[in-house]
């Protein structure tokens, strides 16, 4: 969710700040703030409410100097989207600085005994109390013969001994110049390593223009920097071991280039993006796919009698994709669970059950807490994520990257269709050890191969479906529907719709009309059917005869060459034809495009929807 970046090196800090938080934006935030330590020992802050322009004119008016600093993107969890919650947050004596991402569910009481010890808060967030904590133990601390800096890595130490919650924190101190002290449970903090100066930040998207040597910290790892100089211990005390990696992405992937927004530049990614899934992890010889990152053995493999599939939202979709092409490839049953479902219930399952889960960002708070319930009771959790070296990818039993590069777009869209893809490969791959014979395995793999390609003709209808979402743009809801493997691909088409144009959209089984759904059908409200020549085609077209014969217009999402939807539906937009387990990674790009369109005519920020966060990283 917010956003964190901290810089210690010999440059101004604030431009390297301000620049960080842009490249943060998409995680989703209502207000920004940076500090900003000088050569006086003095902490500058700058904090305001709204978008990030609105702190860089203020910047801009009086900008702060020095070479070391701390910035934030706050996204409201206690307290109202105001200058004063913005972070980052002074205690007592105004002479340390913090900002926090994530929860500290005691903060009250916590709060109201720092109070009756005198000290004044300025703000309603949970975030302030931690920074009177921290600064309470420094100022304790005064008659230590311990260094300023080690007084204030054990202030911090102290401090967070007393909270309850999660954390992704990183504070300064006026007294110690050039110096910073971050720490992480359960939210991300990444520690980047450049020449004469580091940094430290939630996502290395914001420092990957400074250097492409990153450490991952792990819950409950602290670090403490200057320039030249890091240091990776326990929160508790105690080294711990790490990994410098190099990020797997360029600046330039960071960026827009010369699309209007980053969600129509990560759809029209997608040809690349679902070849990049595949590549390298297709067999000939075997007519299979292979997956050597899920660390099981070709028997262990065999063994599996049950997998469950867990995730949040976009990733749900594509694991109830998941579900159908598995079952249908591999004949295992297959499951799915909500991520933040999960985690409380109950599931019974036996030894030869295999848990998945997927996550884009590798931090999704539910996502982690229900892989962590997987292994505690004692099964096997693989991971499918695209950041390479997240939380995920790090403490799963096994998995498989996707490769797909920054997706900065807060609503999903390539990480969709890479999910899926995977789900296709992993299909397949069971399959080819059980049911699926050689002859079909080879078909699978021609299908596979020619995606990219079909999935370019889609996008060159960009202009149809932009015409097609102008002619309903004063549509206040609409319904997506769509049967077996094209079901989750109407619920996700819903789930972009509302997220980027703030209407009414529900994804639903076709079917599923006769039972409750038709009761909304109007001559204003529009139904998207997805309904491609499949093994379901014929009971589709009879539900879409339904909402036609209430007056209800139809856009129909069908095979090239079915022509018949022409005389049937208000408008058609076709797709190429595809083994019907794979249709869904074709069937929703133009749900992509029809969505993206629509939000735009309406005005709205495709990139950065209100309310909403990229990473969702609190419960």
């Amino acid at each position: 969710m917010c956003g964190i970046i901290g810089y210690v090196g010999k440059e101004s800090a604030a431009p390297i700040l301000l620049e960080g938080l842009r490249k943060l934006e998409y995680r989703g935030y209502d207000s920004s703030g940076i500090a900003v330590m000088n050569g006086s020992n003095t902490i500058h802050t700058r904090k305001k409410k709204g978008r990030l322009q609105n702190l860089r004119d203020l910047v801009g008016e009086n900008p702060p100097e020095g070479e070391c600093g701390i910035s934030h993107t706050r996204w409201a969890t206690h307290g109202e989207p105001t200058d004063e919650n913005a972070h980052p947050h002074l205690d007592q004596s105004g002479k340390l600085a913090i900002v926090h991402n994530g929860v500290i569910e005691n903060y009250q009481p916590l709060r109201k005994a720092l109070e009756a010890e005198g000290h004044v808060f300025h703000s309603q967030t949970d975030s302030e109390v931690l920074a009177h904590l921290v600064g309470k133990k420094y100022e304790a601390s005064a008659e230590s013969d311990a260094t300023p800096q080690m007084r204030l890595v054990a202030a911090v130490r102290d401090a967070l001994k007393l909270i309850s919650g999660t954390y992704g924190i990183v504070t300064m101190h006026a007294d110690i110049p050039g110096f910073l002290v971050g720490a992480r449970l359960g939210s991300p903090l990444v520690v980047g390593l450049g020449k004469g100066e580091n940094f430290l930040a939630s996502d290395v998207s914001a420092i990957v223009s400074h250097t492409s040597d990153a450490i991952y910290l792990s819950d409950r790892d602290l670090v403490y920097m200057t320039d030249s100089d890091f240091k990776i211990e326990h929160v508790e005390g105690g080294s711990v071991e790490f990994e410098v990696s190099r990020v797997d992405f360029t600046p330039e992937q960071a960026e827009k280039g010369e699309y209007p927004h980053y969600m129509l530049k990560e759809i029209f990614e997608q040809p690349t993006t679902i070849a990049n899934v595949f590549r390298g992890r297709l067999s000939d010889d075997e007519a299979s796919a292979k997956l050597g990152g899920l660390n099981l053995t070709p028997q262990e493999l065999r063994d599996v009698d049950r997998i469950v599939l867990v995730g949040c939202g976009t990733a749900s979709h594509a694991a109830m994709a998941g579900e159908y092409i598995i079952e249908h490839l591999s004949r295992i049953p297959t499951e799915v669970e909500i991520a933040s479902e999960f985690r409380y219930r109950n599931l019974p399952m036996d030894k030869n059950t295999l848990i998945f889960v997927i996550s884009q960002s590798g931090e999704t708070i539910d996502t982690l807490a229900a892989m962590r319930e997987g292994q505690r009771k004692g099964h096997r959790v693989l991971s499918i994520v695209n950041s390479v070296g997240s939380t995920i990818a790090r403490e799963s039993d096994g998995g498989s990257y996707l490769y797909s590069g920054p997706e900065i777009g807060v609503a999903a869209t390539k990480s969709f269709t890479s999910q899926v893809m995977m789900m296709s490969l992993l299909g397949l791959l069971l399959g080819r050890m059980r049911n699926l014979s050689m002859r079909e395995g080879q078909r699978m793999l021609a299908e596979i191969r020619d995606l990219p390609a079909k999935v370019e003709m889609i996008l060159q209808q960009t202009e149809k479906i932009r015409a097609i979402a102008l002619k309903y743009i004063d549509a206040q809801g609409m319904l997506f529907l769509g049967r077996q493997f094209n079901f989750p691909t109407a619920m996700e088409g819903a789930l972009k719709m509302k997220e980027i144009s703030y209407i009414f959209a529900s994804g639903h089984a076709s079917a599923e009309l006769k039972h409750g759904v038709i009761a909304l059908i109007t001559e204003d409200l529009p139904s998207v059917f997805i309904i491609p020549k499949d093994s379901v085609y014929d009971k589709n077209v009879s539900s879409l005869e339904e909402v036609k014969a209430r007056k209800g217009p139809v856009i129909a999402i069908t095979t090239e060459g079915n022509t018949d939807m022409e005389d049937i539906a208000n408008d058609v937009i076709y797709i190429p034809e595809v083994d019907e387990c794979l249709s869904p990674i074709l069937s929703v790009i133009p749900l992509q495009l029809l969505s993206y369109h629509f939000a735009v005519a309406r005005e709205c920020d495709v990139d950065k929807p209100r309310n909403l966060a990229k990473s969702v990283t609190v419960e």
